[in-house]
């Protein structure tokens, strides 16, 4: 494994990783098409909860690291990214891509796939360009880090751009990618083979995950370096053991989000790839993607997974080594997949 990790505030030594990881979620977003601001986690009403959030699970559950995989189009802030991360005491990993077809941005429609594997390595290898972000509010405070300290407004404290850790979420949107959505796939590999990144995908209700790993195992990554998304949204065991049997990890990755599923339904498609032997290749996260969903506004928060999903998992007999390979040792290894020492 390689020696670190690329978080927004700076390179983080994998042997400081010591607690969970949660390989699949949103600190910052904005998916919201229809002017009610549902589908936001504003960078700057919303931080404060998050924060709060996060600094808990830190101090109680010692949560180590947290992969947002808000990619291009989907309200990414990398500034913010930061603020929180200093705040909170909890590293995190910035992602970069092209969501599902209805949120691409014009760029699509006219970029090949060199284009657009040219504009993934340029941010992989030099920076996201909006690692400024916004212009600060001066009649909104900044967060202040754990030692009290505010960085300035629009800063991520450091003078060093912010370069994505990992390329997602790659989304598609049906059982077979649409010909724009199969052009950022075969981008994501080609970024991904450049670089040493790996690549987590959105799989729209969990459908469509092996069409994905075919595009991408087609442009030649190792499906080790692959997270297909969603999985706990589809109600196939036997999709997922071909997944998990191919080597691409399965993303149980939307826990806690009952109006999709029970979590009772994804603790026995679980189990179910726990018991086909392929415990190795499972990745537990909240994917978090609104603010209703935070603990302040009356939800379950990132941290359901360790409040509400693991006691189930430990009730139905895995014991504290299965917790820790499934909540940090696999997205460690998905994450540094495909990095050199």
């Amino acid at each position: 494994m390689p020696a670190t990790l690329r978080t927004v505030t700076g390179p983080l030594a994998v042997t400081a990783v010591t607690g969970p990881v949660l390989p699949h979620e949103h600190l910052v977003l904005d998916l919201d098409r229809t002017g009610e601001g549902a589908a936001v986690l504003d960078a700057e009403r919303h931080a404060p909860a998050v924060v709060m959030e996060l600094s808990h699970l830190r101090e109680v559950y010692g949560l180590s690291l947290v992969a947002d995989l808000t990619c291009r189009g989907m309200g990414r802030d990398t500034a913010a990214l930061a603020r929180i991360s200093r705040a909170s005491g909890v590293p995190v990993i910035a992602g970069t891509g092209w969501y599902y077809e209805p949120y691409h941005p014009p760029e699509i429609a006219a970029s090949d796939v060199e284009h657009l594997t040219e504009t993934l390595i340029a941010e992989i290898t030099h920076g996201i360009p909006d690692a400024s972000g916004p212009p600060p509010r001066p009649d909104i405070p900044d967060i202040p880090d754990a030692s009290g300290v505010s960085p300035r407004p629009g800063t991520t404290g450091t003078s060093a751009p912010v370069r994505p850790g990992v390329i997602g979420e790659i989304g598609t949107g049906g059982e077979r990618p649409t010909e724009p959505e199969t052009r950022v796939l075969r981008a994501a590999a080609r970024a991904a083979l450049a670089t040493g990144l790996s690549v987590a995908t959105h799989a729209r209700l969990g459908r469509g995950g092996l069409a994905q790993l075919d595009v991408l195992t087609g442009e030649g990554l190792p499906p080790d370096r692959i997270s297909i998304g969603h999985q706990d949204l589809l109600d196939d065991p036997a999709t997922h053991r071909i997944l998990a049997a191919s080597g691409a990890y399965v993303a149980f990755d939307t826990i806690g989000k009952e109006t999709y599923h029970p979590d009772t339904t994804r603790l026995r498609l679980l189990l179910a790839l726990l018991n086909a032997g392929h415990a190795n290749r499972a990745l537990l996260s909240c994917d978090i993607s609104r603010h209703a969903y935070l603990r302040a506004a009356g939800g379950r928060g990132y941290g359901h997974l360790f409040t509400g999903f693991l006691p189930a998992l430990r009730a139905a007999g895995a014991d504290e080594d299965l917790i820790a390979l499934l909540t940090r040792r696999n997205a460690l290894r998905f994450l540094t997949a495909g990095a050199t020492t």
